[in-house]
């Protein structure tokens, strides 16, 4: 069935009230079960694992994965099957509810890979896990209450597509109306990549293998399928294998069966994959292997003796944290930051009409009668909540990181500008520029507060958490006011996943990350390892490194003549490629930003992921043309919940691994 839409002329001319009337008349579902008790546990369930999906994901990439469409499928398979049984069958706004509350859950995540992970390393020691549960929480509530006041204009009234969420409404369309067939047939296709990527991460999972043949079994010996495939080049070729006499392991440089982050390629896209996998490149094949033989990148040294620490081969230890955090992570910060700050500034439409609109949207309604009044989020808790949850807000970063009053009541208002920036975007593109708004707050408040990075981290995490966060909200309330939710229990919804997220990913990521943290062990170099790279979180200490070596006059330099010179380079280039790419309306082959987070990503994730994106690219133009075979239906039309299958599958089974390595070995 056709979902009932306004045409362009009729958004144009109309005002808010015609347009609310219109929608009430010929959208909204009346008393239909929306937020029920099982719709609220499924969606409770369904987002803690969606969450520490992203977790995984997101401490190996630096990104996280939009699970609304995940949740949507997974949901409607689950309560299908059930239905079978005897139970009664979800109503399509009680799946919407779910997906809604998952779908908060999983976006909890971004914080902790990101600016908190980065507060600890500067810190050097690990946030106590109520405060970063009880901090995330808070600014994610302030989001909720930020987005519900845009939702009436970017929604209601300008009837924005948020192509994200549009998507999700066309999906739970579809498998509640004649076409369900084509969403079981994708639930099942989920569910068997799932199971499939699952079982391979299984039995190539070191500990898991370890525990069940040596610790259940007696086994003398332990079989896995080798996680690492690159074992035989080294067998066999020897040095010959080096890269201008540097062991390509000592950088990174791997091959490895991550079928996780083969999944994530695939929902990824072969552009940003091949640019990533382009910057991977460059950094590891030519510059490293170039600084490393003519000094500029100097081996690891032992802290004890302040002697260089070599291997058993007698062959000097680099690493490639080491490097990273050395040298090759400065061009590659530069241009991430150019390009991500170019694309945001070459597009100043975007920005004024996230203010102008706003204003005209007021002068348009002005006296009209508000007949949604009944069912939405009334303003007044918005106008009341913002300042007093704000309040708990500053009060946590000034008695928990030691940010000021005054900076952090000043970050308040800035929350409200940058909202209006990403949800703008949100609203337009589906994409939410967190990368490139963090950057803003970090600059400013690093320079107010030079000698505190925990300043420009924490109002940074601030700033970020609550825009990131009321974005993602108006994308998750597109699909319910296209399908005649009640905008109301959708808040109450995005509430319930805020505390499912918190609840599943704060334990989570002190049992994944820091299971054997000693206190005096260097935090950092506990968390970043070959498995996860914490990419993110690289970015945002670097960016708080450069800002106080630039504005702290007594700090000195912490970056060498060759990186600077690097990071002029790459900012050039990043300007450049960016410019272009912008203006030439995309049609430019590569990102800048994905080339720079080439550097930062674990090279053994990039090749995964740029495997996975190519595969699943060139499946589908293979069968783009045959619309009525089976391939057709499994890598055109099926491919994004293949793509979420293989992930969820690997990134949970993997999670398992990581655990019983930590406690159970």
């Amino acid at each position: 069935m056709a979902i009932p839409t306004l045409t362009d002329e009729q958004v144009r001319t109309w005002t808010r009230e015609q347009k609310d009337r219109w929608w009430l008349e010929n959208v909204w579902r009346g008393d239909m079960p929306q937020l029920t008790l099982r719709s609220a546990l499924t969606g409770f369930v369904l987002g803690g694992l969606l969450s520490a999906t992203n977790l995984y994901v997101g401490a190996k990439t630096g990104w996280t994965l939009g699970v609304g469409i995940t949740s949507v499928i997974l949901a409607f398979a689950m309560f299908r099957v059930m239905s079978r049984l005897g139970a009664k069958d979800m109503t399509i706004l009680e799946n919407n509810c779910t997906q809604s509350i998952a779908t908060a859950a999983g976006y909890m995540t971004g914080p902790l890979i990101s600016g908190m992970a980065a507060y600890m390393w500067v810190q050097n020691e690990p946030m106590k896990w109520w405060h970063m549960m009880a901090f995330n929480v808070v600014l994610s509530l302030m989001g909720v209450l930020v987005a519900f006041p845009m939702k009436r204009r970017f929604i209601n009234d300008e009837q924005h597509p948020f192509p994200e969420g549009r998507a999700c409404g066309v999906v739970l369309d579809t498998l509640y109306t004649s076409q369900a067939a084509v969403g079981v047939f994708k639930a099942k296709a989920l569910a068997l990549a799932a199971v499939i990527a699952g079982f391979i991460t299984f039995i190539s999972g070191e500990a898991y293998q370890k525990y069940l043949q040596v610790k259940v079994m007696g086994m003398e010996k332990v079989w896995a399928v080798p996680h690492y495939l690159d074992g035989w080049i080294y067998k066999y070729f020897g040095s010959g294998a080096y890269i201008a006499g540097v062991d390509p392991r000592q950088m990174g440089l791997r091959l490895s069966l991550d079928l996780a982050m083969f999944g994530a390629g695939g929902l990824m896209g072969i552009r940003v994959a091949l640019s990533m996998f382009i910057g991977m490149v460059i950094n590891f094949f030519i510059i490293v292997p170039w600084m490393i033989n003519i000094g500029e990148i100097k081996p690891q040294v032992d802290l004890a003796t302040g002697v260089a620490k070599v291997t058993a081969a007698g062959e000097p230890v680099f690493g490639r944290a080491h490097i990273l955090n050395t040298w090759a992570l400065w061009w590659g910060i530069s241009m991430m930051v150019v390009a991500a700050m170019t694309g945001l500034f070459a597009k100043p439409k975007l920005i004024i009409s996230a203010f102008t609109n706003l204003f005209a949207g007021k002068r348009k309604n002005a006296g009209k009668v508000d007949v949604v009044r009944h069912i939405e989020l009334p303003n007044w808790v918005s106008f009341v909540g913002v300042p007093v949850i704000g309040v708990f807000g500053v009060w946590m970063a000034h008695d928990w990181f030691g940010v000021s009053w005054v900076f952090g009541a000043t970050a308040i208002p800035m929350i409200i500008v940058l909202t209006l920036i990403a949800a703008n975007s949100t609203a337009l593109t589906g994409i939410t520029p967190t990368g490139s708004l963090s950057k803003i707050p970090q600059f400013i408040f690093g320079a107010a507060a030079p000698r505190h990075p925990p300043t420009n981290l924490m109002t940074g995490v601030m700033c970020v958490e609550v825009a990131s966060n009321a974005s993602n909200l108006l994308m998750d309330i597109k699909p319910g006011y296209m399908l005649g939710a009640k905008p109301r229990q959708q808040a109450i919804g995005h509430c319930i996943g805020v505390v499912s997220g918190a609840l599943a990913s704060t334990p989570l990521f002190y049992a994944l990350f820091l299971p054997k943290y000693q206190p005096g062990q260097n935090v950092q170099e506990a968390m970043v390892t070959d498995q996860f790279g914490f990419p993110s979180a690289l970015q945002w200490k670097g960016v708080s490194d450069l800002v106080t070596s630039i504005f702290d006059k007594d700090a000195g330099s912490i970056i060498t003549t060759s990186a600077v010179i690097s990071m002029i380079i790459a900012a050039v280039v990043g300007l450049a490629m960016e410019l272009y790419r912008t203006f030439s309306k995309g049609r430019f082959p590569l990102s800048p930003l994905a080339i720079g987070l080439g550097v930062v990503v674990p090279p053994d994730s990039t090749i995964a992921m740029c495997a996975g994106a190519a595969f699943f690219y060139f499946m589908g133009k293979a069968f783009k043309k045959q619309p009525d075979s089976t391939g057709h239906r499994l890598w055109v039309g099926a491919y994004e919940p293949i793509c979420a299958g293989v992930v969820a599958g690997a990134a949970l089974i993997g999670i398992g691994d990581a655990l019983v390595r930590a406690f159970l070995l």
